[in-house]
């Protein structure tokens, strides 16, 4: 399935087709005072057919800069997958934290609303419990303001990995890149267990937050993306600057045949002397 020019995939077993990349809420949509230039990224996204959009509270303005354009022609809303999340771990934060998201983006439902950066089994406990924020996912699901749930985790493989068997969610957004195919977890844990699951699987921290790019080693943006879109996610979601980026971002997107294996291994053989140090979005154990 395409969309214009990208391929499109299921979002795990919701039913619904989403693009197999996203534009992330990071990059320009992470300031603010930029609208022009977060208009322009979003304006390049729309025309080039991405539907996976990607923000959170904490990301800035990004909800902010997208609800703008949505108040002004709000049908164009209704053709994207909109994502947001909350960091609240209580029902009534999450609660107050769905009503402000919706207001600031100009929309009466999100397609998927997310458990936002989950990092301790003590955070596990909080948020399953009776007044903890899934009580709010799951009231928010059934009663249709949201379609979709998911969580997302960063910083320890084994607690996200337990989110994701405890909870009775859609999707999981989680790191892909060479450097966890050397460390093994999120990937090796993780993923399969979302998959067992049939939970859509999302990839974040494809370009390290722009740190992993070499281009004398071969570590260009495009092959990292690449690299993230050959392994078994179903949206690769990345910040963008600027409307050039959002062109590599498809453009790479349509590239075929995907990534062989051999360059894959030569990629994480780049990283593996490194890996400890370059995952610097993980906690300290």
């Amino acid at each position: 399935m395409r969309r214009n020019d990208i391929e499109q995939s299921m979002f795990g077993a919701t039913g619904q087709a989403v693009t197999r990349v996203g534009l992330g809420g990071e990059g320009v949509l992470r300031t603010h005072g930029h609208h022009e230039q977060a208009h322009a990224v979003v304006e390049r996204a729309l025309a080039k057919g991405i539907t996976y959009f990607d923000t959170a509270p904490a990301y800035a303005g990004s909800e902010a800069y997208l609800g703008s354009i949505w108040k002004d022609v709000p049908e164009r809303r209704t053709a994207i997958f909109h994502t947001s999340k909350s960091a609240q771990r209580s029902y009534s934060g999450a609660m107050r934290d769905l009503e402000r998201t919706l207001a600031t983006l100009h929309t009466d439902y999100l397609d998927l609303w997310q458990i936002h950066d989950v990092r301790d089994m003590d955070e596990v406990t909080t948020i399953g419990s009776a007044d903890g924020a899934l009580r709010a996912f799951l009231e928010a699901r059934e009663s249709g303001v949201v379609r979709h749930i998911g969580v997302t985790g960063h910083h320890d493989p084994d607690v996200l990995t337990k989110c994701v068997q405890l909870w009775p969610l859609d999707s999981v957004l989680l790191p892909v890149n060479p450097v966890e195919a050397v460390l093994g977890g999120f990937l090796t844990e993780t993923l399969p267990a979302a998959r067992n699951k049939s939970m859509a699987v999302v990839a974040m921290k494809v370009l390290g937050g722009g740190h992993y790019l070499a281009s004398e080693q071969g570590l260009t943006a495009q092959a990292l993306l690449r690299f993230a879109l050959a392994q078994a996610v179903d949206v690769v979601i990345v910040g963008c600057s600027s409307p050039y980026e959002v062109d590599l971002l498809v453009q790479t997107a349509g590239m075929t045949p995907a990534m062989e294996e051999t360059e894959q291994a030569r990629l994480v053989d780049i990283f593996r002397p490194y890996a400890g140090k370059l995952a610097f979005y993980r906690g300290k154990k």
